[in-house]
């Protein structure tokens, strides 16, 4: 039986200067060609959190409109050689991501909501020495991110992050009932009228 545990999604920013160094195509090339077995599994083909996800270099802390493609076109070629470790796809109640983890960092596994408009699964694989934070940095040399751009009508409020057997995550985010406005905008004319 497939033991399942839920994930705290956070809203709040605790780390303004996260993700400011990207990662180039070069850079990530030089530093993958040197990484250990871990940093593969991490960074390698069908990986969600690999640059190279989507069949070109990628940089996976900016942000990627994930459910604008189609999941068997986007991965084919990873499909194909049986190394796509990722799907995504929508209902009619939401939208769903389906990866698995690397194994190192997956007790550290974090998914945060930027802004009502980014969701992002992050986590951290090796120690950092110095005593800032790893996301401010060189944060591949010490852990991985895949930031998304949530959907027009995502109901973010309520996003689900699920990991079953501590290997698979499953993160669920409903759609808005048609006609709502989202929550926020309301509120923000409101204030805007008021003052």
């Amino acid at each position: 039986m497939a033991s399942s545990r839920r994930l705290e999604v956070q809203t709040d920013n605790q780390t303004p200067h996260k993700w400011s160094i990207s990662l180039g195509e070069e850079v990530f090339k030089r530093f993958f060609s040197q990484a250990n077995p871990t940093g593969h599994k991490i960074f390698g083909d069908g990986s969600l959190f690999s640059p190279m996800l989507f069949g070109k270099f990628f940089d996976p802390s900016d942000a990627f409109p994930l459910w604008e493609f189609e999941s068997d076109i986007l991965l084919s070629n990873l499909r194909s050689s049986g190394q796509s470790t990722v799907d995504w796809g929508q209902t009619d109640q939401g939208y769903i991501l389906k990866a698995e983890l690397p194994g190192a960092g997956r007790n550290s596994i974090q998914v945060h909501v930027d802004n009502g408009k980014i969701v992002e699964i992050s986590g951290q694989w090796k120690q950092q020495t110095k005593a800032s934070d790893w996301r401010c940095g060189h944060w591949w040399e010490y852990g991985y991110v895949r930031r998304l751009e949530m959907p027009e009508d995502a109901e973010w409020r309520n996003i689900e992050a699920l990991l079953f057997n501590d290997v698979f995550l499953e993160i669920r985010i409903p759609k808005r009932p048609q006609g709502c406005d989202p929550q926020g905008k309301e509120g923000a004319s409101k204030n805007a009228e008021s003052a």
